[in-house]
Protein backbone atom coordinates (compact mmCIF):
# COMPACT_ATOMS: atom_id res chain seq x y z
CA UNK A 1 0.00 0.00 0.00
CA UNK A 2 1.25 3.46 -0.86
CA UNK A 3 3.03 5.42 1.97
CA UNK A 4 1.73 9.15 1.99
CA UNK A 5 3.03 10.05 5.20
CA UNK A 6 6.36 8.54 5.64
CA UNK A 7 7.19 10.65 8.90
CA UNK A 8 3.94 10.73 11.19
CA UNK A 9 1.94 9.97 14.40
CA UNK A 10 -0.86 8.61 16.15
CA UNK A 11 -2.23 10.19 19.33
CA UNK A 12 -4.84 7.98 21.68
CA UNK A 13 -6.23 10.62 23.94
CA UNK A 14 -7.60 10.04 27.25
CA UNK A 15 -8.61 12.82 29.92
CA UNK A 16 -5.44 12.17 31.93
CA UNK A 17 -2.55 11.19 29.28
CA UNK A 18 -1.88 10.52 25.87
CA UNK A 19 -0.30 7.73 24.37
CA UNK A 20 2.01 8.72 20.71
CA UNK A 21 3.17 6.36 18.32
CA UNK A 22 5.28 7.63 15.55
CA UNK A 23 6.43 5.88 12.86
CA UNK A 24 9.30 6.77 10.52
CA UNK A 25 10.13 4.88 6.89
CA UNK A 26 13.56 3.17 6.35
CA UNK A 27 15.36 1.50 4.85
CA UNK A 28 14.94 -1.67 6.90
CA UNK A 29 11.05 -1.53 7.31
CA UNK A 30 8.93 0.85 9.71
CA UNK A 31 10.73 2.12 12.83
CA UNK A 32 8.22 2.78 15.54
CA UNK A 33 8.71 4.59 18.78
CA UNK A 34 6.00 5.34 21.32
CA UNK A 35 5.58 7.30 24.71
CA UNK A 36 2.84 8.15 26.96
CA UNK A 37 2.84 12.55 27.99
CA UNK A 38 0.21 14.02 30.50
CA UNK A 39 -2.29 16.20 29.92
CA UNK A 40 -1.34 19.46 31.68
CA UNK A 41 -0.27 22.38 29.35
CA UNK A 42 3.68 21.46 30.24
CA UNK A 43 3.20 17.87 29.28
CA UNK A 44 1.55 18.44 25.97
CA UNK A 45 4.65 21.03 25.25
CA UNK A 46 6.96 18.38 25.94
CA UNK A 47 4.93 16.02 23.08
CA UNK A 48 5.13 18.70 20.83
CA UNK A 49 8.79 18.96 21.50
CA UNK A 50 9.21 15.17 20.87
CA UNK A 51 7.41 14.89 17.81
CA UNK A 52 9.23 17.76 16.38
CA UNK A 53 12.76 16.34 17.28
CA UNK A 54 11.29 13.27 15.55
CA UNK A 55 10.29 15.14 12.55
CA UNK A 56 6.75 14.25 12.26
CA UNK A 57 4.90 16.55 9.95
CA UNK A 58 1.29 14.81 10.74
CA UNK A 59 -0.72 13.78 13.61
CA UNK A 60 -3.72 11.76 13.84
CA UNK A 61 -6.10 11.24 16.53
CA UNK A 62 -9.59 10.58 17.65
CA UNK A 63 -12.44 13.09 18.49
CA UNK A 64 -13.12 11.82 21.72
CA UNK A 65 -15.30 14.04 23.63
CA UNK A 66 -13.41 17.37 24.56
CA UNK A 67 -10.25 15.72 25.03
CA UNK A 68 -8.70 15.87 22.19
CA UNK A 69 -8.92 20.36 22.14
CA UNK A 70 -6.22 20.61 24.55
CA UNK A 71 -3.93 18.93 22.35
CA UNK A 72 -5.54 20.56 19.48
CA UNK A 73 -4.59 23.82 20.90
CA UNK A 74 -0.95 22.80 21.50
CA UNK A 75 0.24 21.02 18.42
CA UNK A 76 -2.25 22.77 15.51
CA UNK A 77 0.54 25.52 14.62
CA UNK A 78 3.54 22.85 14.04
CA UNK A 79 1.80 20.00 12.21
CA UNK A 80 -0.80 18.98 9.86
CA UNK A 81 -3.19 17.70 12.67
CA UNK A 82 -5.51 15.18 11.77
CA UNK A 83 -9.13 14.73 14.14
CA UNK A 84 -10.97 11.61 13.31
CA UNK A 85 -14.07 10.39 13.58
CA UNK A 86 -13.91 7.35 15.83
CA UNK A 87 -15.96 5.03 14.10
CA UNK A 88 -13.89 5.70 11.17
CA UNK A 89 -10.68 4.28 12.39
CA UNK A 90 -12.24 1.96 14.69
CA UNK A 91 -9.23 -1.20 15.10
CA UNK A 92 -10.17 -4.68 14.58
CA UNK A 93 -11.36 -6.09 17.37
CA UNK A 94 -8.99 -8.02 19.74
CA UNK A 95 -6.25 -6.99 21.74
CA UNK A 96 -6.87 -3.57 22.12
CA UNK A 97 -4.68 -1.63 24.31
CA UNK A 98 -4.04 2.49 24.21
CA UNK A 99 -0.27 1.76 22.84
CA UNK A 100 -2.47 -0.52 19.97
CA UNK A 101 -4.79 2.03 19.48
CA UNK A 102 -2.01 4.79 18.97
CA UNK A 103 -0.43 2.92 16.74
CA UNK A 104 -3.39 1.65 14.19
CA UNK A 105 -4.30 5.66 14.12
CA UNK A 106 -0.88 6.18 13.06
CA UNK A 107 -0.89 3.49 10.59
CA UNK A 108 -3.99 4.68 8.63
CA UNK A 109 -2.44 8.18 9.09
CA UNK A 110 0.38 6.81 7.15
CA UNK A 111 -1.27 5.24 4.05
CA UNK A 112 -3.69 8.38 4.09
CA UNK A 113 -6.40 5.95 5.13
CA UNK A 114 -7.65 8.89 7.79
CA UNK A 115 -10.59 11.44 6.66
CA UNK A 116 -9.73 14.80 8.22
CA UNK A 117 -12.86 16.31 10.08
CA UNK A 118 -13.57 20.18 9.69
CA UNK A 119 -12.12 22.00 12.57
CA UNK A 120 -12.11 26.03 12.29
CA UNK A 121 -9.60 28.49 13.51
CA UNK A 122 -9.14 29.15 17.25
CA UNK A 123 -11.16 32.44 16.77
CA UNK A 124 -14.23 30.37 15.33
CA UNK A 125 -14.16 28.04 18.03
CA UNK A 126 -13.82 30.37 20.83
CA UNK A 127 -17.33 32.08 19.04
CA UNK A 128 -18.79 28.75 18.88
CA UNK A 129 -18.50 27.55 22.37
CA UNK A 130 -20.31 31.16 23.36
CA UNK A 131 -23.31 30.50 20.65
CA UNK A 132 -23.51 26.81 22.27
CA UNK A 133 -23.63 28.63 25.30
CA UNK A 134 -26.26 30.67 24.70
CA UNK A 135 -28.57 28.03 23.07
CA UNK A 136 -27.91 25.70 26.22
CA UNK A 137 -29.24 28.85 28.22
CA UNK A 138 -31.85 29.29 26.16
CA UNK A 139 -33.00 25.24 26.85
CA UNK A 140 -32.40 25.60 30.35
CA UNK A 141 -34.78 28.51 30.66
CA UNK A 142 -37.69 26.45 28.42
CA UNK A 143 -37.26 23.80 30.62
CA UNK A 144 -37.49 26.31 33.67
CA UNK A 145 -40.50 27.97 32.44
CA UNK A 146 -42.36 24.68 31.64
CA UNK A 147 -41.62 23.33 35.51
CA UNK A 148 -43.12 27.11 36.37
CA UNK A 149 -46.28 25.91 34.05
CA UNK A 150 -46.55 22.61 35.97
CA UNK A 151 -46.05 24.31 40.02
CA UNK A 152 -48.55 26.94 38.77
CA UNK A 153 -51.28 23.92 37.64
CA UNK A 154 -50.57 22.44 40.44
CA UNK A 155 -51.88 25.24 42.85
CA UNK A 156 -54.88 25.53 40.93
CA UNK A 157 -53.52 28.61 39.00
CA UNK A 158 -54.40 28.38 35.11
CA UNK A 159 -52.18 31.23 33.95
CA UNK A 160 -50.91 29.58 31.35
CA UNK A 161 -54.49 28.81 29.59
CA UNK A 162 -54.92 32.22 29.50
CA UNK A 163 -51.17 33.89 28.65
CA UNK A 164 -49.62 33.13 25.60
CA UNK A 165 -46.53 33.60 27.42
CA UNK A 166 -46.29 33.03 30.98
CA UNK A 167 -43.24 34.99 31.71
CA UNK A 168 -44.09 37.75 29.39
CA UNK A 169 -44.35 41.12 30.61
CA UNK A 170 -47.81 40.76 31.66
CA UNK A 171 -47.51 36.95 33.55
CA UNK A 172 -44.13 38.78 35.48
CA UNK A 173 -46.49 41.09 36.80
CA UNK A 174 -49.35 38.93 37.51
CA UNK A 175 -46.70 35.91 39.36
CA UNK A 176 -44.85 38.80 41.32
CA UNK A 177 -48.70 40.00 43.00
CA UNK A 178 -49.15 36.56 43.96
CA UNK A 179 -45.89 36.18 45.66
CA UNK A 180 -46.64 39.04 47.44
CA UNK A 181 -49.68 37.36 49.11
CA UNK A 182 -52.16 39.31 46.56
CA UNK A 183 -55.65 37.11 46.72
CA UNK A 184 -57.86 39.59 44.37
CA UNK A 185 -58.17 38.34 40.72
CA UNK A 186 -59.55 41.62 39.84
CA UNK A 187 -56.87 43.64 41.08
CA UNK A 188 -54.39 40.95 39.94
CA UNK A 189 -55.96 40.89 36.40
CA UNK A 190 -55.52 44.87 36.25
CA UNK A 191 -52.00 44.26 36.11
CA UNK A 192 -51.92 42.11 32.50
CA UNK A 193 -51.60 44.32 29.38
CA UNK A 194 -54.52 46.38 27.80
CA UNK A 195 -55.27 44.27 24.52
CA UNK A 196 -55.46 40.97 26.79
CA UNK A 197 -58.20 42.64 29.22
CA UNK A 198 -60.17 43.77 25.79
CA UNK A 199 -60.80 40.15 25.05
CA UNK A 200 -59.82 37.93 28.23
CA UNK A 201 -60.64 39.67 31.30
CA UNK A 202 -63.12 37.32 32.36
CA UNK A 203 -60.93 34.18 31.46
CA UNK A 204 -57.93 35.68 33.53
CA UNK A 205 -60.15 36.51 36.75
CA UNK A 206 -61.30 32.77 36.77
CA UNK A 207 -57.56 31.58 36.18
CA UNK A 208 -56.37 33.53 39.31
CA UNK A 209 -58.81 31.64 41.59
CA UNK A 210 -56.01 29.25 42.62
CA UNK A 211 -54.33 29.16 46.13
CA UNK A 212 -50.41 29.36 45.99
CA UNK A 213 -49.06 28.81 49.46
CA UNK A 214 -46.99 26.68 51.15
CA UNK A 215 -44.02 24.92 49.23
CA UNK A 216 -45.85 26.30 45.87
CA UNK A 217 -45.14 29.56 46.71
CA UNK A 218 -41.88 29.22 47.21
CA UNK A 219 -41.14 26.92 44.03
CA UNK A 220 -42.83 29.53 41.70
CA UNK A 221 -40.16 32.06 43.63
CA UNK A 222 -37.28 30.51 43.23
CA UNK A 223 -38.33 29.32 39.45
CA UNK A 224 -39.43 32.66 38.51
CA UNK A 225 -35.77 34.33 39.91
CA UNK A 226 -33.73 31.25 37.84
CA UNK A 227 -35.95 32.56 34.94
CA UNK A 228 -35.09 36.06 35.24
CA UNK A 229 -31.65 35.54 35.71
CA UNK A 230 -31.38 32.90 32.69
CA UNK A 231 -32.77 36.14 30.91
CA UNK A 232 -30.14 38.41 32.50
CA UNK A 233 -27.47 35.81 31.07
CA UNK A 234 -28.83 35.20 27.46
CA UNK A 235 -28.99 39.04 26.90
CA UNK A 236 -25.22 38.68 28.04
CA UNK A 237 -24.29 36.62 25.64
CA UNK A 238 -26.58 38.41 23.03
CA UNK A 239 -24.24 41.05 23.52
CA UNK A 240 -20.70 39.02 23.75
CA UNK A 241 -21.75 37.68 20.70
CA UNK A 242 -22.84 40.81 18.39
CA UNK A 243 -19.68 42.29 19.37
CA UNK A 244 -17.89 39.72 17.65
CA UNK A 245 -19.68 39.06 14.91
CA UNK A 246 -19.02 42.80 14.17
CA UNK A 247 -16.63 41.58 11.12
CA UNK A 248 -20.16 39.61 9.41
CA UNK A 249 -22.02 42.16 9.47
CA UNK A 250 -22.81 41.57 5.94
CA UNK A 251 -23.53 37.76 5.57
CA UNK A 252 -25.90 38.18 8.94
CA UNK A 253 -27.84 40.15 7.07
CA UNK A 254 -27.83 38.54 3.81
CA UNK A 255 -28.93 35.42 5.89
CA UNK A 256 -31.41 37.43 8.11
CA UNK A 257 -33.49 37.85 4.58
CA UNK A 258 -34.42 34.05 4.59
CA UNK A 259 -37.52 33.35 5.80
CA UNK A 260 -37.66 31.72 9.29
CA UNK A 261 -33.65 32.88 9.58
CA UNK A 262 -33.20 35.42 12.46
CA UNK A 263 -30.52 37.34 13.93
CA UNK A 264 -29.54 34.71 16.35
CA UNK A 265 -30.21 31.79 13.83
CA UNK A 266 -27.83 33.64 11.65
CA UNK A 267 -25.17 34.11 13.92
CA UNK A 268 -25.57 30.63 15.21
CA UNK A 269 -24.78 29.54 11.54
CA UNK A 270 -21.88 31.91 10.69
CA UNK A 271 -20.33 30.33 14.23
CA UNK A 272 -20.37 26.72 12.71
CA UNK A 273 -19.85 26.78 9.53
CA UNK A 274 -17.66 30.31 8.49
CA UNK A 275 -18.03 31.95 5.78
CA UNK A 276 -15.72 30.24 3.55
CA UNK A 277 -17.15 27.42 2.35
CA UNK A 278 -15.69 27.08 -0.64
CA UNK A 279 -12.06 25.81 1.15
CA UNK A 280 -13.52 23.60 3.19
CA UNK A 281 -16.99 21.93 1.60
CA UNK A 282 -16.09 21.17 -2.18
CA UNK A 283 -19.88 21.52 -2.91
CA UNK A 284 -23.59 22.35 -0.83
CA UNK A 285 -23.54 18.27 -1.04
CA UNK A 286 -20.92 17.99 1.30
CA UNK A 287 -21.89 20.40 3.87
CA UNK A 288 -25.60 18.88 3.96
CA UNK A 289 -23.83 15.25 5.13
CA UNK A 290 -21.16 17.20 7.31
CA UNK A 291 -24.87 18.89 9.11
CA UNK A 292 -26.90 15.82 8.79
CA UNK A 293 -29.41 17.48 7.48
CA UNK A 294 -29.67 14.88 4.30
CA UNK A 295 -30.97 11.69 4.42
CA UNK A 296 -28.21 8.92 4.28
CA UNK A 297 -27.70 6.56 0.79
CA UNK A 298 -29.55 2.95 1.60
CA UNK A 299 -29.52 1.12 -1.47
CA UNK A 300 -28.86 -2.88 -2.05
CA UNK A 301 -30.04 -4.95 -5.45
CA UNK A 302 -30.67 -2.00 -7.57
CA UNK A 303 -33.22 -0.72 -5.22
CA UNK A 304 -33.06 2.81 -3.08
CA UNK A 305 -34.68 2.73 0.21
CA UNK A 306 -35.95 5.33 2.51
CA UNK A 307 -33.15 5.81 5.16
CA UNK A 308 -32.65 8.37 7.99
CA UNK A 309 -30.93 11.53 8.09
CA UNK A 310 -27.06 10.65 9.14
CA UNK A 311 -25.28 12.04 12.52
CA UNK A 312 -24.11 15.52 12.06
CA UNK A 313 -23.04 18.63 13.91
CA UNK A 314 -25.90 18.92 16.35
CA UNK A 315 -26.22 22.83 16.42
CA UNK A 316 -26.31 23.46 13.07
CA UNK A 317 -28.92 20.78 12.50
CA UNK A 318 -31.54 22.36 15.29
CA UNK A 319 -30.38 25.52 13.86
CA UNK A 320 -32.03 24.76 10.29
CA UNK A 321 -34.65 22.93 11.97
CA UNK A 322 -35.97 25.62 13.87
CA UNK A 323 -35.37 27.59 10.92
CA UNK A 324 -37.67 25.48 9.17
CA UNK A 325 -40.49 25.30 11.14
CA UNK A 326 -40.22 28.99 11.19
CA UNK A 327 -40.55 29.17 7.57
CA UNK A 328 -43.10 26.32 7.18
CA UNK A 329 -45.49 29.07 8.70
CA UNK A 330 -44.45 31.98 6.45
CA UNK A 331 -47.53 32.00 4.24
CA UNK A 332 -46.47 34.08 1.49
CA UNK A 333 -42.71 33.20 0.19
CA UNK A 334 -41.48 30.08 -1.77
CA UNK A 335 -40.43 28.15 1.27
CA UNK A 336 -43.95 28.14 3.18
CA UNK A 337 -45.80 26.32 0.00
CA UNK A 338 -42.85 24.33 -0.45
CA UNK A 339 -43.76 23.34 3.03
CA UNK A 340 -46.80 22.31 2.74
CA UNK A 341 -46.11 20.61 -0.25
CA UNK A 342 -43.80 18.28 1.20
CA UNK A 343 -45.69 18.07 4.43
CA UNK A 344 -48.66 16.14 1.52
CA UNK A 345 -45.64 13.75 0.89
CA UNK A 346 -43.79 13.21 3.66
CA UNK A 347 -45.29 14.84 6.89
CA UNK A 348 -44.25 17.23 8.90
CA UNK A 349 -41.47 16.24 10.54
CA UNK A 350 -39.81 14.73 7.69
CA UNK A 351 -40.73 18.10 5.55
CA UNK A 352 -39.30 20.14 8.15
CA UNK A 353 -35.71 18.25 7.95
CA UNK A 354 -36.14 18.85 4.17
CA UNK A 355 -36.99 22.59 4.57
CA UNK A 356 -33.72 22.97 6.54
CA UNK A 357 -31.81 20.94 3.58
CA UNK A 358 -33.45 23.23 1.39
CA UNK A 359 -32.80 26.60 3.64
CA UNK A 360 -29.05 25.00 4.06
CA UNK A 361 -28.65 24.96 0.74
CA UNK A 362 -29.66 28.90 0.03
CA UNK A 363 -27.22 30.13 2.95
CA UNK A 364 -24.60 28.09 0.41
CA UNK A 365 -25.33 29.91 -2.45
CA UNK A 366 -25.71 32.89 -0.99
CA UNK A 367 -22.46 32.82 1.04
CA UNK A 368 -20.43 31.56 -1.88
CA UNK A 369 -21.55 34.02 -4.52
CA UNK A 370 -22.08 36.63 -1.98
CA UNK A 371 -25.66 37.84 -3.52
CA UNK A 372 -28.94 38.20 -1.80
CA UNK A 373 -32.30 36.59 -1.22
CA UNK A 374 -34.24 37.11 -3.74
CA UNK A 375 -37.94 35.16 -2.73
CA UNK A 376 -39.45 33.63 -5.53
CA UNK A 377 -43.19 33.79 -4.08
CA UNK A 378 -45.97 31.35 -3.09
CA UNK A 379 -46.84 30.80 -6.69
CA UNK A 380 -43.70 29.74 -8.25
CA UNK A 381 -43.89 25.78 -7.61
CA UNK A 382 -47.76 25.67 -8.58
CA UNK A 383 -47.05 27.56 -12.13
CA UNK A 384 -44.21 25.28 -12.82
CA UNK A 385 -46.28 22.33 -12.26
CA UNK A 386 -48.83 23.44 -14.19
CA UNK A 387 -45.97 24.07 -16.92
CA UNK A 388 -44.59 20.53 -16.11
CA UNK A 389 -48.25 18.91 -16.82
CA UNK A 390 -48.82 20.91 -20.20
CA UNK A 391 -45.18 19.81 -21.43
CA UNK A 392 -46.23 16.22 -20.46
CA UNK A 393 -49.23 16.27 -22.24
CA UNK A 394 -48.07 17.85 -25.85
CA UNK A 395 -45.18 15.36 -25.61
CA UNK A 396 -47.60 12.33 -25.04
CA UNK A 397 -49.84 13.79 -27.91
CA UNK A 398 -46.45 14.27 -30.34
CA UNK A 399 -45.80 10.53 -30.05
CA UNK A 400 -48.92 9.29 -30.83
CA UNK A 401 -48.60 11.34 -33.91
CA UNK A 402 -50.66 14.65 -33.10
CA UNK A 403 -49.81 17.89 -33.92
CA UNK A 404 -50.53 20.39 -31.10
CA UNK A 405 -51.69 23.76 -30.54
CA UNK A 406 -52.60 24.98 -27.47
CA UNK A 407 -54.56 27.98 -26.42
CA UNK A 408 -55.96 29.56 -22.77
CA UNK A 409 -59.29 29.02 -21.93
CA UNK A 410 -60.79 32.33 -20.41
CA UNK A 411 -61.05 30.10 -17.18
CA UNK A 412 -57.37 29.52 -17.31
Amino acid sequence: MEVLHPDCAGLDVHKRNVVACVIHSAAGGVVKKTLTFGTMLDDLERLRDWLQAEGCTHVAMEATGVYWKPVHNVLEEHFTVVIANAEHVRAVPGRKTDVKDAEWIATLLRHGLVAPSFIPDRAQRELRELTRFRTALIRDRARMVNRLQKTLEGANVKLAAVLTDVVGASGQRILQALLRGDSDPEAMAELADPRVLRTKRDALERALLGRLEGPLHFLVGQQLGQIQMLDGQIDACDQAIAELMRPFAAEIERLDAIPGVGTRTAQVIIAEIGTDLDSHFPSVRHLAAWAGICPANKASGGKRRRAPTRKGNPWLRQALVESGWAAGRSKKSYLGRKFHQLCARLGRKRAVVALGHEILIIIFHLLTRGTTYQDLGPDYLPERERTAVRRRAINALERLGYTVQISPTQAA
